[in-house]
């Protein structure tokens, strides 16, 4: 079994995705399966670490308390402190390992120095509609905290529990409903120093303006986290996270995902953004599986599927999570106004050999969902590109699912569906493209898929190509107005450094 291990392990390390991995989270995966040595070797060998001193100094610590060298583990983890870490990382998790580490006298000693909140990570709000809102937290043990929700201005005001299980990883959603529409409202989380502003939906079919910006490819990287203050100072109502929102790739494995999800989720900036901004999210096979996953149409085969998808929901705030318990997965629908986003999963039941990307169930769903919908815009919001051609020899976008692929696009034109265009994550860089289609209108899609990561793919000059950009770490930003006699939604590349590259008007009257 250890073989086994030792392979995929190996496996993993010499594929394409590596060229976005960190040193740190690549030794988390070695410690995972039990490679010891081989984790003091890759931590050995950068002058300037990716991820930067005090996150090799971090996982030199696990690797010590692996081992059960609790001594040589207190070291580093002071070390990484002086460095930088922020210290309820020693707090945070994994549970199991650092548990050896909290038994040391010196460990609690020194904790003494420090005023940590229980709350570790959080707040992160989502699910927003147009009476409502919820909030998602992280804390050090399980835990009760009140927030209140208050509209100074009109009186209102609420306060309810949130409650964090162990069972869950120590996390826990509250949510407020009976708000009002288009509405702002001030939150507090009582006994902290952690507040903050939320706007609720305009009822469903009202016409508004609005922004909602989204991306993929957050790999870690230190001095590009500053992106989500970026994105943040655009104020988006929403913000759409497409999949490989942190990379991962050892499904097998617990320790390096939720590693993975710890640091990100301790970083201020993003703590400052997802207080602020309504997340969504999907997956794709950096942070469901490994790269270019394609894993069969079974829901329990292989067996780490259920684990990966209870641990990617104990890690967001989403509407839903695909079909539940039956059918898993990350599928769900939102909408803002008369603006409909349809997210979907193109990983759980991905088959190959089955021609399918979504499976029966996810498909069944998205069509029905596309049918029934009467918003102004229709947005198909994938974790890959539908643009044929957009990866030359791949089999990974749309392009290894061409029938399925066609399937969708006919229904579009058969029934008639106006309003639909596309948007998708995977390149590494932003693009704005357009598919013909002879017999219907012609699909735009807006793609976009280096939020921080190092590593960039070059502009593909497929047919359709509008506008590509590639130079430094983007994200998409939509501005809809659905106000004006033909609704619009101004599509923008903006950089990590809050310059507009380029953006398109895309009117209604040309989605019929």
């Amino acid at each position: 079994m250890r073989t086994v291990i030792f392979l995929i392990t190996i496996s993993i390390l010499s594929s394409p995705a590596f060229a976005q991995h960190d040193e740190a989270r690549n030794a988390v995966r070695l410690i995972a399966a039990g490679k010891y040595q081989q984790v003091e070797k890759t931590l050995s060998k950068p002058k300037n670490p990716l991820a930067g001193n005090a996150e090799l100094h971090f996982v030199k610590m696990l690797n010590g308390l692996a081992q059960s060298k609790t001594q040589e583990a207190f070291v580093e983890a002071k070390k990484a402190v002086e460095a930088g870490l922020p210290f309820e990382r020693l707090l945070i998790g994994p549970k199991a390992e650092l548990a050896k580490l909290h038994a040391l006298p010196a460990f609690a000693q020194w904790k003494k120095q420090f005023k940590v909140s229980n709350v570790i990570a959080g707040p992160m709000i989502g699910r927003v509609t147009s009476n409502s809102v919820s909030f998602w937290l992280r804390t050090n043990t399980p835990d009760k905290f009140d927030i209140r929700i208050f509209n100074a201005n009109e009186g209102h005001s609420d306060k309810r529990q949130i409650v964090t299980r162990g069972r869950d990883d120590n996390t826990g959603i509250l949510s407020f409903d009976k708000l009002k529409p288009d509405t702002v409202y001030q939150y507090e989380i009582e006994n902290t120093s952690l507040k903050g502003t939320i706007k609720t939906r305009p009822r469903n079919g009202t016409a508004s303006k609005f922004k909602v910006a989204f991306g993929g490819g957050a790999g870690y990287v230190p001095k590009w986290e500053y992106m989500w203050d970026t994105i943040r100072k655009h104020q988006p109502d929403a913000m759409l996270m497409l999949g490989d929102n942190v990379y991962i790739d050892q499904p097998q494995f617990s320790l390096c995902q939720h590693y993975c999800y710890y640091r990100r989720q301790c970083r201020p900036e993003w703590k400052r953004f997802t207080a602020s901004v309504p997340i969504y999210s999907i997956w794709d096979d950096h942070d469901f599986a490994t790269n270019d996953c394609n894993n069969g149409p079974h829901k329990n085969k292989p067996a780490w599927k259920p684990k990966v998808w209870n641990t990617f929901k104990q890690n967001w705030i989403n509407p839903g999570y695909g079909g539940g318990e039956e059918n898993p997965g990350c599928w769900y629908d939102f909408q803002i106004g008369d603006v409909h986003f349809i997210m979907l999963d193109g990983r759980y039941y991905r088959h190959r050999e089955g021609k399918t990307m979504l499976g029966p169930v996810q498909k069944a769903w998205l069509l029905k969902t596309l049918k029934a919908s009467k918003s102004t815009f229709k947005i198909l919001v994938s974790p890959v590109p539908f643009t044929p051609k957009i990866k030359p020899g791949s089999k990974d976008p749309w392009d290894g699912f061409p029938e399925e692929r066609e399937e969708i696009f006919g229904f579009i034109g058969k029934e008639k569906i106006e309003g639909v265009f596309l948007v998708a994550a995977d390149r590494h860089r932003t693009d704005l493209r357009k598919i013909r289609r002879p017999k219907s209108y012609d699909l735009y899609e807006f793609m976009s898929s280096r939020l921080t990561n190092r590593h960039t793919h070059r502009v593909v000059k497929t047919d359709g190509l509008i506008w590509g950009y590639n130079k430094t770490c983007s994200f998409g930003l939509m501005e809809f107005d659905t106000t004006k006699k033909d609704p619009e939604v101004v599509m923008k590349c903006v950089s990590i450094d809050g310059k507009v590259i380029h953006k398109y008007t895309l009117k209604r009257s040309v989605l019929k």
